[in-house]
């Protein structure tokens, strides 16, 4: 029987697309698994149903997961409650300083869909801090990218083989 992983997105510039890349390239290694990937603007309640396992990932902005994210959020929460609690989800944030609210906030909407965490959080921090440096485009090195290809592993073969 193939699983399906969902990867739910948002990016303004590109660090956390790279995230979600980065973790979806390994993860389709995976034999049995099949990996979406939709921008949070893009998703529905109905893309839920039909995976067996999730990836949120999000920018941090002021503190707080990205507007557009958390319409994603508010757009789908209540539909789906009930319907998927059990299915096990990891988050990703690029950050510019700890990301903690962030994940905090998704980690909270999981917790009410009654979802399984399989990670903690994979916080990238970019230490961006002006103006200039947090709207430029980025480009996100192996080694920041290195935990995202993991958790892709680490899903992959974990739902692959219906560990979780």
């Amino acid at each position: 029987m193939v699983k399906h992983l969902l990867i739910i997105y948002h990016s303004r510039t590109g660090a956390t697309h790279q995230m979600v890349q980065a973790l979806a390239q390994t993860a389709q290694q995976a034999e049995g698994l099949t990996v979406s990937i939709l921008k949070a603007t893009d998703a529905q309640a109905h893309d839920l149903l039909q995976a067996d396992g999730y990836v949120f990932a999000a920018p941090e902005n002021l503190g707080s997961m990205s507007g557009l994210m958390k319409d994603f959020f508010d757009r789908t929460y209540y539909p789906l409650l009930d319907q998927i609690q059990g299915r096990p989800y990891a988050l990703l944030v690029c950050a510019g300083s700890d990301g903690a609210g962030a994940a905090r906030q998704m980690t909270q909407i999981a917790t009410g869909w009654r979802l399984k965490a399989i990670h903690t959080p994979v916080i990238v921090n970019v230490g961006a801090q002006t103006p200039q440096a947090i709207l430029a485009p980025k480009n996100l090195c192996a080694q920041q990218l290195k935990p995202c290809a993991e958790l892709g592993q680490l899903l992959g073969m974990g739902l692959s083989m219906s560990i979780f």
